[in-house]
């Protein structure tokens, strides 16, 4: 039994191998979000242009006497409520985590784990697929709940 234990130990990675591996997916996290966040604004002003193209052009022309065209007010509204959007968010768990107190994100992951409700692990006895509407609400109507 100690040979299994000792084995377990050296599969165990290291702190500077967890920290690592965190940066990394911090990294590929931040990157597919970037690129996301870049594509979907992009698509967004294409489409735009595509639609209404004279007015697209007018838009990015700078006078002063050119009412601002509903492309460009479109474009304005989309930047403010990403920005609105991206700031509301982080500061939301940015708040949670520092009003949980935790140092670190596993110190994090045991305090909300101590006070979010724990997913059971019990198998289901219900049934869980069904042909169709009909003979789910057949079921609903004739099971009975245990409790």
């Amino acid at each position: 039994m100690e040979a299994i234990g000792e084995t377990e130990k050296k599969f165990q990675p290291s702190d500077q191998e967890k920290q690592k591996y965190r940066m990394r997916a911090a990294a590929f996290l931040a990157t597919v979000s970037g690129m996301a966040a870049f594509v979907g604004f992009s698509r967004t002003i294409a489409t735009a242009r595509k639609q209404d193209q004279q007015l697209y052009e007018q838009a990015t022309v700078e006078t002063v006497n050119l009412i601002e065209s509903g492309t460009r007010l479109a474009t304005r509204a989309l930047a403010w409520g990403t920005f609105y959007a991206v700031l509301g968010t982080g500061t939301f768990f940015y708040g949670i985590w520092k009003l949980s107190g935790a140092k670190n994100m596993d110190e994090f992951r045991h305090k909300m784990g101590s006070v979010l409700p724990k997913i059971s692990k019990d198998t289901q006895t219900s049934r869980t697929e069904f042909e169709g509407l009909n003979d789910l609400m057949k079921y609903l109507s004739t099971h009975k709940k245990t409790e």
